[in-house]
This record gives C-alpha cells, sequence and structure tokens, in this order.
C-alpha cells in the first residue's frame, strides 16, 4: 500500500475517534467557604472541668441580674453562673430519681418562671419553679427512651407546646442507628397545663421523624423553633452519613430542605434563633470543632448562609442559648455557649453585628 495513503487513513481514523470519543467534563470548582472572622469573648467562666457542661438557658432575676443555668452531665446537677460575669453562683441537685435529683441532665429550657430539664437516664423532663427551685413534677416516662434535647412555645397563659429529642440507639455501645421505620420517634410531642390546683397535666401528642434513608434523623439532640415561620431546626449529629439541620414545620413534616451540607466540618450542635423587631433575624448554629467552634449564622427567613464566626478559645461547643434582651453587662444581648465541656462562654451581640456586618437593629 501507498505509505501515503497509510498516512491519510491513519489521519482520518484519529480524528474520527477524537469526533466522537466524548469529552471528560471539567472537574467542578470547589466552593470555598470565606473564613470565619474572629470575635472575641466577653468573657470565658473558671473552668468547672468535673461538671462536663452541656446546654445552656438564661433566666433575668426580680433584682435586675440574670443566671445562666448550665446542665452537669457528669455531676448530675444544675450550674448556676451571673451571666454578666460568668461568675459561679451555686449548684443545685444530685443524682437520683427523685424530686430535685437529676440522671444526666441534658437539655434545659426557661419559659418564664419555669424551668424544664431533660434527663437522658431517667428518661424524663422535670419541670422546677424559678428561682426556688421547686419541682412541680416530671412527665415523658412513658415515652422517652433517651432523650436529650428539648424546645417548648406558650400556646395559651400556661399552656405549653413541648418538643423533645429522642435519641435511642442499638448496640452493645449503644452506636448502632435504629432501622429507618423506627427513626418517627426522634422527636416527641406533649401538651402541658395546670389544673385549678396547681399541678402539673401532661399529655403524649405523638412523635414524628423522616424515614427515608437519604434524610432520616439519625441522631438527635438539639432543636429550636420559629412559630411565626412554621419552621423547626433539628441537628443530625451522625457524621457517618451527614451532620447537618434538617427543617421541619410545626406539623411534624419534613420540608427537605436541610442547612448546607458543607457548611458544618464536625457535628451541628446547638442552634438558637436571634429574633429582630422587624421580624428579621438569624439562626446561629454550632459546628462542633477543636481548637475553635465555628459559629455560623443563617438568614432567618431564607436560610441563606451569611457568615461564621469564632472565638479566641471557646471550642467543642455543645449548647448555646441566646438573650437578646438588655443585660447589666450587655446592652444589646449576649450568645452563651458550653466551651470544651468545663466552662461558659459569652459574646457580645454588638460584636457579632458589627464583624459580620449585620444589621444593628437586632442589638438596640
Amino acid at each position: 500500500m501507498n505509505p501515503r495513503l497509510l498516512t491519510a487513513a491513519g489521519l482520518a481514523a484519529l480524528l474520527a475517534a477524537c469526533a466522537t470519543a466524548p469529552r471528560e467534563a471539567a472537574p467542578p470548582v470547589p466552593v470555598v467557604a470565606p473564613e470565619p472572622v474572629t470575635v472575641v469573648e466577653a468573657y470565658i467562666s473558671a473552668d468547672v472541668p468535673a461538671e462536663e457542661l452541656d446546654s445552656l438557658a438564661t433566666w433575668p432575676t426580680e433584682d435586675g441580674k440574670t443566671w445562666l443555668i448550665a446542665t452537669g452531665k457528669s455531676s448530675h446537677r444544675l450550674v448556676i453562673f451571673d451571666a454578666d460575669t460568668g461568675e459561679l453562683l451555686r449548684t443545685f441537685g444530685e443524682e437520683g430519681a427523685g424530686p430535685g435529683q437529676f440522671k444526666r441532665p441534658n437539655g434545659i429550657a426557661v419559659q418564664g418562671d419555669y424551668l424544664f430539664v431533660v434527663e437522658r437516664d431517667n428518661h424524663r423532663v422535670q419541670l422546677l419553679s424559678l428561682p426556688d427551685l421547686h419541682t412541680i413534677g416530671t412527665f415523658g416516662e412513658k415515652e422517652l427512651r433517651s432523650p436529650y434535647g428539648i424546645w417548648l412555645t406558650e400556646k395559651e397563659p400556661g399552656e405549653f407546646d413541648v418538643y423533645v429529642t429522642d435519641s435511642f440507639m442499638y448496640g452493645k455501645k449503644f452506636d448502632v442507628v435504629p432501622p429507618f421505620a423506627e427513626l418517627n420517634q426522634r422527636v416527641r410531642r406533649y401538651r402541658l397545663a395546670f389544673d385549678q390546683t396547681g399541678a402539673l397535666r401532661a399529655q403524649y401528642a405523638g412523635s414524628f421523624g423522616d424515614t427515608h434513608e437519604d434524610s432520616a434523623l439519625r441522631m438527635v439532640e438539639s432543636i429550636w423553633g420559629d412559630p411565626a415561620n412554621d419552621r423547626m431546626l433539628i441537628a443530625d449529629e451522625d457524621r457517618r452519613h451527614l451532620s447537618t439541620l434538617r427543617e421541619y414545620t410545626f406539623s411534624g413534616k419534613y420540608t427537605g430542605r436541610s442547612l448546607p451540607q458543607d457548611a458544618f466540618g464536625a457535628e451541628a450542635e446547638g442552634v438558637a434563633l436571634w429574633t429582630c423587631p422587624d421580624g428579621s433575624g438569624y439562626w446561629i448554629a454550632v459546628d462542633q470543632l477543636a481548637p475553635l467552634t465555628i459559629f455560623h449564622l443563617f438568614d432567618r427567613v431564607t436560610l441563606k448562609p451569611l457568615g461564621s464566626f469564632q472565638g479566641a478559645k471557646t471550642a467543642r461547643t455543645d449548647g448555646v442559648t441566646l438573650h437578646a434582651a438588655a443585660m447589666a453587662g450587655f446592652p444589646g444581648g449576649a450568645l452563651f455557649a458550653q466551651s470544651d465541656d468545663k466552662a461558659v462562654s459569652a459574646f457580645d451581640l454588638r460584636d457579632v453585628a458589627s464583624s459580620l456586618g449585620l444589621k444593628q437593629g437586632c442589638t438596640e
């Protein structure tokens, strides 16, 4: 064969191959989240390592001060700080199952002069009055298996809807997620009221949780609600699948939306809602990182990411609580966070707003 014809034929074949071979798509450009800004803590309390602090709540006292109340998981009691300074004021409770006793207290919430404490190992929620910390009653013992987080809203004066996360697990190490069919029990709802004698009346109102493989709540703890927007955000901590905050309606339906899955580098933990007078606001979500916790902010209405910040020392945070009302030490309010299981940190909301370029109307 003529060498020229061979060369032409080879060239034609090569061109044909190039024309028909699929073109490889260019690899996607990774989205790199901006580095968190640093907001230096207004204070970090003295360490109380024996307590193993977890969740937080605030309560304004009659003399104009504010208590910062933390649960101590290992000490089986409550630890009360001065919210303005971080000074340890007192502890309350001991291990046990009686009134004023706790077993592995975790979630905590304040509504008016009522204090709700979730006890994982007593499988209940204990209701106490403030400031005397007298036990009014308990509820949930028949349904709760391994309760952690709590959020509630007052529907009518003295009537509450209470939501409790129940993260029961299987296996010798309690690290096996239950079958999907059982994950519709991840959040339990209760309706609370008081009778004419002042006695607590609690009614179990069922449970909810998505049961699909891609979106089921595998490991739950933190929960918070926004009735104005019919939204609940529930943290799924299971990093073996995907740790994120999932959006539910108050009817218990998963909306199909979660916070950006690339937002969390570690476990999605504490969550709080910072509301503004004009109806806008910000969700604050904990990314439980070490050596420094990252706090992600999202728009209250759209859930659009608005930036992140970290403290100078706050690390491995579990629970947070936000006190937007003015206090003696924080005229614009404060975000309080547990740090490294042994201390509490405070961030001035005015510093957070200015550092992230947020509207100042929330802190005035």
